[in-house]
């Protein structure tokens, strides 16, 4: 990777997402840091492994420990000096508060779970222990932290003076503190527990994987499979960034790291760079809903619902593939109109020699579903799958983790578990806030008013806004907590199946990143691209369009998430499928337009014919009805026979 796209992708990351803002130690310092974050990542494998805490104690356990991380690593300024030898006077003061006050609830929990009366000095731990979170995610998430006060407020200050619906009771001091701290919908709620159990463990086998050289493995499959064809360093980019997105779970963190080495590989093949960072900007953002890992969020999904993962996970398969395969026929067609060839043979490398010397890192990812689908908890099979990645590596020198690269691989995980951890405790406060005010249910009376029983497609646009709104510079697991506490409810009441109004709320959240006006996948994409933001946002906008259609698609037809609907043969799901295949092929065809031999203006009116065609037809097979299936495919018949006979033939008119 060059050195100069390495830092400018950095010192983007730094300007949009806070989570990459990150203090640097040296000497014993440093020595410190690295021994607290391997102690942490030995311990969450062990509490996950054995099971000898309960949930909230081993909740409570992870914060305490995550909280004075965040005050070590994290700066408190944006302007204070990065590299430092030692801990600053008052984040010292704050780790050892935190330390202090989730070690209090620790102890306590026991004895209040019985009586369920706060004392004072429960009450004030209590705030405390909301001060010290909303400080760490001020450093971490920023524009989180800020949500999380006006739920916070509105809960506990301003929710009592306001008229109609969306009013409240005026809640006291204690019971805010009883709600948010010391019940399991707050700070120690689903939120936290899932980053002390699958977003911890998945960051770090995801950390695990990059250190024994699968990220080379994924460039080094995707240029044999695509790299050939026209315009194959474009389709390299969306096949590589789909498989790491999925893992890593951050868009932004996923441009920031691939995008260095395929944006300018697009440039370089004769991609505009516009295009390039587009191109970058959504298939990154579309790996946090691909199945098997899907950035951890599909856990998430699983624990709100009381599915099993593997549900979620069959759910997320058609969507996801809908989403990729209309991504690559936007690439293609872009080739194709500009004349580009693939890469040169020599560049790229044969498929069985990366088997041969990467393939066998495979065999975690397989053991991992293997596991799963045998009826192991994802939790199990993912720290088996750790494991299983140091003696894999072992086989090739080439890939072989040393104890130092392990040590790296540890380090790395735990670090990276700091900032989503934090954003996952806080938003403990939102899904407090709402469940106890009733916001939600609130929000979705009113919109069942507004739109009207059974409206199932003006309730889906109301909440693909407020999900994209919600969803702006938050992180992925955030976007979707914040979305489903307020705006599942709305779909639950039109009529939406739970399976379908999660899915939809959870795709809408991850495309906010490249939805303008804040599209951070895309700013930073267009930064490593030197190109204009704003062009560069709405060029995804146009490649992305199955994520912003496919999930009307579902909406209306739940077959397309398998396994969800109960006594669907799976004839059907592939009827489903297959349609919606050809929809999505169609409207990104429509949008992109087809290449013709030669253009007047005769030409010019029948290709804009066409592509009226296609997008009426790619929108004709949102509805499962046979009739609309039918019309769409007359439609595409007509344009088919309008582009062979007249648009692809130099000479078919005078």
């Amino acid at each position: 990777m060059p050195q100069e796209a390495e830092e400018k992708a950095q010192q983007l990351m730094e300007e949009t997402d806070s989570d990459s803002r990150t203090r640097t130690y040296t000497g014993l310092m440093d020595g410190i840091i690295t021994a607290i974050l391997v102690g942490f990542a030995v311990f969450q494998l062990w509490a996950n492994l054995t099971g000898t805490l309960g949930a909230v104690k081993l909740r409570s356990a992870h914060v305490m420990i995550l909280l004075p991380l965040a005050f070590l690593l994290y700066p408190t300024t944006k302007k204070e000096r990065r590299t430092r030898k030692w801990m600053p006077v008052w984040d010292v003061v704050l780790s050892i508060a935190a330390i202090f006050c989730f070690a209090y609830i620790l102890q306590r929990y026991d004895a209040l779970a019985r009586t369920g009366r706060l004392n004072s000095t429960d009450v004030w731990i209590g705030v405390v222990c909301l001060v010290l979170c909303f400080e760490a995610a001020r450093r971490t998430s920023g524009n989180l932290a800020v949500i999380a006060l006006v739920f916070l407020s509105y809960f506990a200050v301003w929710g009592r003076y306001v008229p109609g619906v969306f009013g409240t009771a005026a809640f006291p001091l204690k019971r805010v503190i009883k709600s948010l701290v010391w019940d399991t919908i707050g700070i120690l709620g689903t939120g936290s527990g899932v980053s002390a159990t699958y977003i911890f463990v998945f960051v770090l086998f995801g950390a695990f994987l990059k250190y024994s050289g699968f990220s080379q493995f994924i460039n080094d499959i995707s240029l044999t499979l695509v790299g050939s064809s026209p315009g194959g360093p474009a389709k390299v980019s969306v096949i590589a960034s789909a498989m790491m997105g999925m893992i890593n779970g951050s868009a932004i963190a996923n441009v920031a790291t691939t995008g260095t080495i395929t944006i300018p590989l697009m440039k370089k093949t004769g991609y505009k760079k516009e295009f390039a960072g587009a191109v970058e900007a959504v298939a990154s953002t579309g790996g946090q809903f691909t199945p098997p890992i899907m950035g951890a969020v599909g856990f998430v999904m699983a624990e709100f619902m009381a599915v099993s993962y593997t549900k979620v996970m069959l759910a997320a398969a058609i969507p996801a593939i809908l989403y990729y395969v209309s991504l690559l026929w936007s690439v293609h067609l872009e080739a194709k109109r500009l004349g580009l060839s693939g890469l040169a043979p020599e560049n790229i490398p044969k498929a069985a020699e990366v088997l041969k010397t990467r393939g066998h890192l495979l065999i975690p990812l397989v053991v991992l579903l293997v596991m799963m689908f045998q009826g192991y908890t994802p939790l199990y099979a993912a720290i088996i799958a750790i494991f299983v990645t140091i003696p894999v590596s072992w086989f090739r020198r080439e890939t072989r983790m040393t104890p130092k690269i392990l040590l790296q691989a540890v380090v790395e995980g735990s670090r990276s578990a700091i900032g989503v951890g934090v954003s996952c405790v806080i938003i403990g406060v939102i899904i407090g806030s709402v469940n106890m005010t009733s916001l939600g249910v609130n929000f979705g009376s009113l919109i069942l008013k507004v739109v009207g029983e059974g409206q199932l497609f003006l309730g889906g646009l109301m909440v693909m806004v407020m999900s994209i709104i919600l969803g702006m510079g938050v992180p992925g697991v955030a976007a979707y907590v914040i979305v489903y506490a307020v705006a599942v409810p709305v779909l639950r009441n039109v009529g939406a199946t739970e399976m379908a109004a999660n899915m939809f709320c959870l795709i809408y959240a991850c495309l906010s990143n490249i939805t303008p006006p804040v599209a951070m996948s895309s700013y930073v994409a267009s930064g490593i691209a030197d190109s204009d933001m704003t062009k560069t946002s709405l060029i995804a906008i146009k490649l992305g369009i199955a994520g912003f259609i496919v999930p009307f698609f579902f909406l209306n037809n739940p077959v397309l998430l398998y396994g969800s609907t109960e006594g669907v043969s799976l004839s059907t799901t592939l009827y489903s499928f297959a349609t919606a295949v050809v929809g999505v092929l169609a409207l990104a065809s429509g949008l992109a337009g087809l290449p013709v031999k030669k253009d007047d203006k005769v030409i010019a009116a029948l290709r804009l014919v066409c592509r009226v065609l296609l997008v009426v037809a790619g929108i004709l097979f949102i509805s499962p009805a046979l009739i609309t299936d039918g019309i769409a495919l007359l439609l595409i018949a007509i344009q088919f026979v309008l582009y062979r006979v007249v648009l692809a033939r130099p000479n078919a008119l005078p």
